[in-house]
């Protein structure tokens, strides 16, 4: 019987023997690990899309950071798209971002082809908010790149500040020091789901007049004193690739309640055009940012099933935090402080020694099937993409210790209880 997937638009049919699942691991579909073809016997998922990783070569990976399904709900979305010969922009993206905005409460919701897009259109907005080309936003140091990326590729500066060990996310207390007067807008990230002190982050916007951008691409769901994180500030940011809560496979969307942000970001979201114009009026630079009606059908049923998909990553995510109590001796974990609910993105952890590595735990995991990353690190002193900055090892010390010292694997709805004591079993042998 084969299984057919819907990926940015293309459709791929893969035979699926009974019980067989999808498994997609950074951006890629391993079916079954090593059917249809798509790895070498004795290939990891890994080893076929990075060859420069050390992973598993006996065993597939048990453990991966993502799966993907597409159930009945979507392929009957899917099939409109199809019959209407219409798989661009279309009716589903305009009910994806409906459902999107009632789900989290949001007035707007304008979807993009990713949750890279989503950051380059918001930052984009700011150019006509006060910002002129080469004003700075505030930006955590320790991050997925694409945060920093979508500050540059909108013309604009990132102003990196370190991070909070304890919780991953930007520190308040280094944010105004940081400030100058050639700064626009604050952008916090919720790490691995983790809510932001955004109290003290929108006081000090305030005082400042900075707007305040969210990126939520880890963190669908999330609550801080009961309110969903990316109703804070001014816009937030969305990612729907195959490991977050929400998936299209690609896709993003940006969030607000500001009727000015909405008409900007959908006007640069379709190349700076006027909006409702039959014809070719740009009025401002642009980008063909759009998501199209497959991905936006695929997202329909994630949205669909997000409570349901919520608790069981809760659930896998406190089952984890309760099993490895007796190793915060030895490791960071990361649990909800008073009033949060974390998002269940993924599993994070940092050593507690900042002398050791984590090399050897990586390896370890690895080893057993249990696909993990790195948390980052600091984007301005440990990757060479932004080494134009000038900054040097060792101004941003909380960050590069977590680069070091901290990773993560995923806790997808597709695991199983098994799984979970698998992965603190295997994390326990390691500190045994």
């Amino acid at each position: 019987m084969a299984r057919r997937v819907v990926r940015s638009g293309a459709a791929i049919a893969l035979p699926r023997a009974a019980g067989q699942r999808l498994d997609v691991s950074f951006g890629r579909i391993a079916a079954g690990y090593r059917h249809a073809g798509l790895l070498r016997p004795g290939q990891s998922a890994q080893r076929a899309m990075n060859t420069t990783t050390t992973t598993p070569s006996s065993t597939s990976y048990r453990i991966t950071f993502g799966h993907i399904e597409i159930g009945a709900s979507a392929r009957r979305w899917l099939n409109e798209a199809l019959e209407r010969n219409w798989v661009s922009e279309g009716p589903n993206v305009q009910r994806f971002e409906r459902e999107f905005a009632r789900t989290f409460g949001y007035r707007h919701a304008i979807a993009t082809s990713s949750g890279t897009d989503a950051g380059i259109v918001a930052m984009s907005a700011l150019l006509e908010r006060g910002a002129t080309r080469g004003d700075e936003v505030i930006t955590p140091a320790l991050g997925f790149v694409a945060t920093a990326n979508c500050i540059v590729a909108a013309g604009l500066m990132p102003k990196f500040v370190d991070v909070e060990l304890e919780t991953l996310n930007i520190d308040p207390a280094r944010i105004e020091a940081a400030i100058t007067p050639r700064t626009r807008a604050i952008q916090v990230v919720h790490t691995m789901g983790k809510p932001c002190r955004m109290a003290e982050i929108l006081a000090i916007a305030k005082r400042h007049r900075l707007a305040v951008i969210e990126d939520c691409c880890e963190a669908h769901g999330a609550t801080l004193s009961g309110k969903v994180v990316g109703s804070f500030g001014d816009a937030a940011l969305f990612s729907f690739y195959a490991a977050h809560m929400i998936c299209s496979g690609e896709g993003g969307m940006v969030a607000t309640n500001d009727d000015a942000w909405t008409a900007l970001c959908r006007s640069i979201r379709t190349h700076g055009r006027r909006g409702g114009q039959l014809y070719f009026h740009f009025d401002r630079v642009g980008f063909n940012s759009k998501m199209n009606d497959l991905e936006a059908a695929i997202g329909l049923e994630g949205l669909e099933l997000f409570d349901q998909t919520f608790a069981v990553r809760r659930r896998y995510l406190a089952r984890l935090w309760e099993l490895l109590r007796s190793l915060e001796d030895r490791v960071i974990l990361y649990p909800d402080g008073p009033g949060e609910v974390t998002c269940p993105h993924a599993f994070p952890l940092v050593l507690r020694d900042a002398t050791r590595s984590i090399e050897g735990l990586y390896r370890h995991l690895e080893g057993r099937g249990i696909q993990c990353k790195t948390l980052f690190g600091s984007l301005p002193t440990q990757h060479r993409a932004f080494a134009f900055l000038g900054r040097r090892l060792g101004e941003f010390p909380v960050a590069e210790r977590i680069g070091q010292t901290g990773l993560h694997f995923g806790v997808h709805q597709y695991l199983t209880d098994e799984d979970i004591a698998y992965a603190a079993e295997s994390l326990a042998a390691y500190f045994a």
